[in-house]
C-alpha cells in the first residue's frame, strides 16, 4: 500500500506507514488546497492537483517472448508442448514491416520513432494475439508470426487473414493520429503464405525452435517486400485455402526471387458472408440425397403426428451387406 503522504510502498495489511507514521486509511490531504479527498483520489476534487502519480506500465522486452505473449496463449503452448515438439504441421507465416520506415527514421527524433514503433508493436500484438497467432520474432520495423504452430488450428490460414485485415484497419486509424502529430505517412505492409513446418524444441521462456519445409517463410517475406504499402498480399497456394472465406484480388503471376515457376498472388481485401464449412459448402453447391424417398417419407410421417399430439421415436440402423448395404429409418410411438 503506497503511503497517501510520503509516497513509501507498505504491505498491503499495514495501517500506518512505517516510513512517515501516518496512518494509510485516513483521506488525503491536498499539497495545493489542503482539501481532504479519499485515500483512492489521484487528483484533489476541489483544485484538481496530482495527488498520486500515474502507475508505470509494464515494460515489454521485445526479445523475450514470456514479455510479451498473453498469460492465456502462454498457458495453452506450455500445456501442450510435449505433444507438439518434432511434429511436422501445416502453418501460416505472415511478415508485417512499415514501409518506407528508413525515410521515417531520417525525419524524425530517434525517441519519437521509438513511441511509434512501440505504438504499432502493441497493435500487431493485440490483433496476432486475438486470433491465437504467435509471434517468433520482431525484425526492428515489424514481425514475423505464426498461425497454427506451436498451437494446432485447422483455420489458421483464416484466422491469419482475420489478423491481417484487423491490423490494417487499427494501423490506418494509428496512421491518421501520426499524421497529423508528426508529419508523416505511416503504413504497414503484410504478406501472408501458408506451408508445412518443423516444430523444434519450446522452452519455458517460449522461445520456439521450427525448421522451415521448402520456402514457406522465404515466399510470405516476399508477399511482404513486393505488396503495396497498406495492402495485404498472399500467396497462390494459400489462396486456396481461403478463398471461399475472403474477397481476394487477382494480381496475376510474377517470377518470385529463388522460384523456377511464377507464382500467382492475390491481394486479400475483405472478410465474404461465408464464415463455416457448412456455408462454404452452400457457396459451391450441395449434392442433393438419392435413394432417400422412403427414408424422408418416415421422417416427414412422424413430424406430422408429433405435430398432431402423438409423440414419435427415430431409430436407425445399419443394413447387413448381403441385403445392398444400406440405412433404414423407421419410428413408433412410445
Amino acid at each position: 500500500m503506497i503511503c497517501p503522504k510520503c509516497q513509501f510502498e507498505n504491505r498491503e495489511e499495514a495501517v500506518f506507514c512505517r516510513n512517515c507514521g501516518s496512518s494509510l486509511e485516513s483521506d488525503i490531504s491536498c499539497p495545493n488546497c489542503e482539501a481532504s479527498n479519499p485515500p483512492d483520489s489521484r487528483f484533489c476534487e476541489k483544485c484538481d492537483q496530482v495527488l498520486k502519480p500515474p502507475e508505470a506500465a509494464p515494460s515489454i522486452d521485445y526479445s523475450q517472448p514470456q514479455s510479451y505473449t498473453p498469460k492465456f496463449l502462454a498457458d495453452k503452448i506450455l500445456t501442450t508442448r510435449n505433444t507438439i515438439e518434432g511434429e511436422r504441421k501445416l502453418v501460416t507465416v505472415l511478415f508485417a514491416d512499415v514501409a518506407n520506415y528508413t525515410a521515417i527514421s531520417e525525419k524524425l527524433d530517434p525517441e519519437e520513432v521509438h513511441q511509434i514503433m512501440d505504438g504499432c508493436f502493441h497493435i500487431l500484438m493485440d490483433e496476432i494475439h486475438r486470433y491465437e497467432g504467435t509471434i517468433n520474432q520482431f525484425t526492428g520495423d515489424g514481425v514475423m508470426a505464426l498461425f497454427g504452430a506451436p498451437l494446432a488450428h485447422e483455420d489458421h490460414a483464416q484466422r491469419a487473414c482475420r489478423a491481417a485485415l484487423a491490423i490494417q484497419k487499427t494501423i490506418d486509424e494509428y496512421g491518421e493520429k501520426i499524421k497529423r502529430e508528426c508529419g508523416v505517412e505511416f503504413k504497414l505492409r503484410i504478406g501472408l503464405n501458408s506451408g508445412p513446418v518443423i516444430v523444434g524444441a519450446i522452452g519455458d521462456d517460449l522461445r520456439m525452435d521450427y525448421t522451415a519445409i521448402g520456402d514457406t517463410t522465404n515466399l510470405a517475406m516476399r508477399m511482404e517486400s513486393t505488396t503495396e504499402p497498406g495492402n495485404n498480399q498472399i500467396a497462390g497456394n494459400m489462396y486456396r485455402l481461403v478463398k471461399v472465406y475472403f474477397e481476394c484480388e487477382d494480381l496475376g503471376s510474377a517470377f518470385e526471387k529463388g522460384k523456377q515457376e511464377p507464382q500467382r498472388t492475390y491481394r486479400l481485401i475483405k472478410s465474404s458472408d461465408v464464415r463455416t464449412r457448412f456455408e462454404a459448402s452452400v457457396s459451391k453447391g450441395l449434392i442433393r440425397f438419392v435413394g432417400r424417398k422412403n427414408s424422408m417419407s418416415a421422417l416427414m410421417n412422424a413430424w406430422d403426428k408429433t405435430v398432431n399430439g402423438s409423440g414419435q421415436v427415430l431409430g436407425w440402423w445399419e443394413k447387413p451387406v448381403s441385403e445392398n448395404r444400406g440405412f433404414c429409418l423407421s419410428s413408433e410411438t412410445p
